[in-house]
């Protein structure tokens, strides 16, 4: 079983940074795949950036792609989420998710991830 905490949230102005953050308990980190979700209100939870487990691939959304970065420390267990140059439509729940499958390619699926955090919610402000 794996916990997942994610911290790094909050109210933000447009043009803004924030960095996510993402502990994860146990002891097979290196092993898992993760991903940052975001969901905000009335839509959809959408995948935003992904992280293979060897860290060799990742994967970010349109939207979101030139603005964020996705990286992880394996001797921390945690995965970062480095968000610049904000816009209020980044707005949401951000959720760390992580997976059991070891595959060579970043995952972008919810149906890939095993394990959820609670969320973190980001607050972008025009």
């Amino acid at each position: 079983q794996v916990q997942l905490v994610e911290s790094g949230g909050g109210l933000v102005q447009a043009g803004g940074s924030l960095r996510l953050s993402c502990a994860a308990s146990g002891r097979s980190f290196s092993s898992y795949a993760m991903g940052w979700f975001r969901q905000a209100p009335g839509k959809e939870r959408e995948v935003v950036a992904a992280i293979s487990w060897s860290g060799g691939s990742t994967y970010y959304a349109d939207s979101v792609k030139g603005r964020f970065t996705i990286s992880r420390d394996d001797a921390k267990n945690t995965v970062y989420l480095q968000m610049n140059s904000l816009k209020p439509e980044d707005t949401a729940v951000y959720y760390c998710a992580a997976g059991r499958r070891r595959m060579a390619i970043a995952t972008t699926a919810m149906q890939g991830y095993d394990y959820w955090g609670q969320g973190t919610q980001v607050t972008v402000s025009s």
